[in-house]
């Protein structure tokens, strides 16, 4: 192994820890809300507005993280970024008024927001100096960090939040400051040059848009498959242990997919990775929606896991070219689909009837799956 290569896999794996403890803080915390609700007497009303304050804040982090990535301050803002999130969920733990868990919220969305960029602009170097994709298995870092996470949630249900997201946070920084020499050597002289990212003029950042309008897109159904497919299977009269088990399989299927996807994306490349894995999607879903079928359901939204579980990770890559800012014009749009999604069905569902309005999702990954030549083209690995 040359030391180009073995610099680059150390590069790798560190960022695989990075994804991995993101997705355990962000399950641990949302996991445990009910009680971080019951500690501070909050009504659903004001528990809204703790989540409100904390999406603001991910949007502001995310728009400063653009800003301040560039390839010389990434070790800082990864180690900065990952530090401040684990102290901002100790602090969330030990919050007992309105007031204070709007503050440490809006520091926990901040926090989370630059982590984000730095994370993914890092992973898009990665790749590039790898010559081979890799983001999708970093983002399958992410899903089995959120998965432990909830399993860490569930398995010290009896212990107190504020204890479990203390031990959380502490475990983090340690495992953060432990790590920072190598996070430190990622803009050593070990790192191969990179060049330098096409920043988009006025047709590039249209491109960009473009890519951030399908990732909203595709993210919308993520927060579909969240919180609508267990009430999908409780409208076919399924038990309630049936239907938690929809999210588990379109959870697994987005995970099978990640943890293969740098393969399949090397084989035929990322155009058509989305291309056929939104047309898939989109399939399934339709599919599990309009049979009336309990096992039809279930397996339509497995598939809608497994054919939308490249398309992030591919449009990421593609904005990666394009700089840093790029990158959290694709996440905040992102997260828009992602917020908005679950009450724009609600309010669809409201209108006409839930089957009707998943739809919705399965409509939005044909759009993607025909959008996808033009939004990644000369842009694919």
């Amino acid at each position: 192994m040359s030391c180009t290569d073995a610099s680059v896999r150390r590069s790798r794996v560190l960022l695989t820890g990075y994804f991995f403890g993101l997705g355990v803080v962000m399950a641990v915390w949302g996991a445990r809300m009910p009680a971080v609700q019951h500690a501070a007497h909050l009504t659903t009303a004001g528990l809204s507005l703790v989540l409100l304050a904390a999406a603001l804040g991910m949007v502001a982090g995310l728009q400063a993280g653009g800003r301040l990535a560039r390839p010389d301050r990434l070790p800082l803002l990864l180690i900065g970024g990952a530090v401040a999130l684990a102290a901002a969920l100790a602090l969330l733990g030990q919050c007992r008024t309105l007031a204070s868990l709007l503050a440490a919220a809006l520091a926990f969305g901040a926090a989370h927001g630059v982590l984000d960029v730095a994370a993914n602009t890092a992973a898009v170097r990665c790749q590039n100096a790898a010559d081979r994709p890799v983001m999708s298995s970093l983002h399958a870092a992410y899903s089995i960090g959120a998965l432990g996470g909830a399993a860490l949630a569930a398995a010290t249900a009896r212990t107190a939040h504020s204890t479990l997201f203390l031990a959380t946070g502490l475990t983090l920084t340690a495992t953060v400051l432990v790590a920072s020499p190598r996070t430190l050597a990622l803009s050593g002289a070990d790192q191969p040059k990179l060049p330098e990212p096409q920043e988009p003029g006025q047709g590039r950042a249209g491109g960009v848009w473009l890519l951030g309008a399908l990732a909203a897109a595709s993210l919308l159904g993520e927060g579909a498959a969240a919180d609508w497919a267990a009430v999908h299977l409780h409208t076919l009269h399924a038990t309630t242990a049936l239907s938690a088990t929809a999210f588990a399989l379109y959870s697994t299927g987005m995970a099978i997919g990640r943890l293969t996807g740098d393969r399949v994306t090397a084989a035929i490349g990322a155009p058509a990775v989305v291309r056929t894995g939104a047309a898939l999607a989109a399939a399934g879903l339709a599919t599990g929606v309009l049979v009336d079928s309990v096992p039809a359901a279930l397996a339509g939204w497995a598939v809608f896991g497994l054919g939308l579980s490249g398309t992030v990770p591919s449009l990421i890559t593609a904005a990666g070219r394009h700089g840093p800012r790029a990158v959290a014009t694709i996440s905040v749009t992102g997260y828009l689909g992602l917020l908005a999604g679950p009450a724009v069905i609600g309010a669809l569902a409201s209108a006409t009837t839930l089957p009707t309005a998943l739809l919705l999702p399965a409509l939005l990954a044909a759009a993607l799956a025909a959008l996808t030549r033009r939004a990644l083209e000369n842009t694919a690995p």
